[in-house]
């Protein structure tokens, strides 16, 4: 009986890794052709004219909440089924063309689970002109602190 308790419990050890891991790495796997980085973003968001994205943060509430880049939107963290339904929502009636950036910023790059889900799904969705922004460290680290145009609240 111990011995399947103790499998048991070995099992669902296991489990619970094989489910945090398959987050935890997911924002590496965007191929880096479906990125966009910092400072590319910032020169598009500062140019005069032209088109500019929708720009989705796709991550924590709070962090939105302290800081967002200015303009974006928040939809949910994409981790999730309702973050993820939210996404749908909010894109469903635009044009498959649309310029969309998706953004999360949680934490760094290799363990942001958020970024990979909502690219994914738009790609489903069959969106052609979608960047995922590359956060290296986090958004403080990477936005905030570098001055770039950010907003608070909702």
């Amino acid at each position: 009986m111990r011995f399947l308790i103790s499998l048991s419990r070995l099992s669902c050890t296991l489990l619970a890794i094989s489910v945090v891991a398959s987050y935890a790495y997911q924002a590496s796997t965007i191929p880096s052709s479906n990125l966009i980085q910092v400072d590319d973003l910032v020169k598009i968001i500062q140019a005069p004219g032209g088109e500019k994205p929708l720009i989705l943060q796709v991550g924590s509430r709070v962090l939105f909440q302290q800081a967002h880049i200015a303009g974006s939107e928040y939809v949910g963290a994409a981790s999730t089924d309702a973050g993820l339904q939210a996404l749908k929502k909010r894109v469903e009636g635009l044009p498959k063309t649309k310029f969309i950036v998706l953004y999360c910023g949680c934490c760094p790059w290799s363990h942001c689970p958020n970024a990979e889900p909502a690219d994914k799904t738009l790609r489903a969705l069959g969106f052609s002109n979608v960047k995922t922004l590359y956060i290296a460290n986090n958004f403080g680290t990477d936005w905030v602190q570098k001055g770039y145009p950010t907003a608070k609240g909702e």
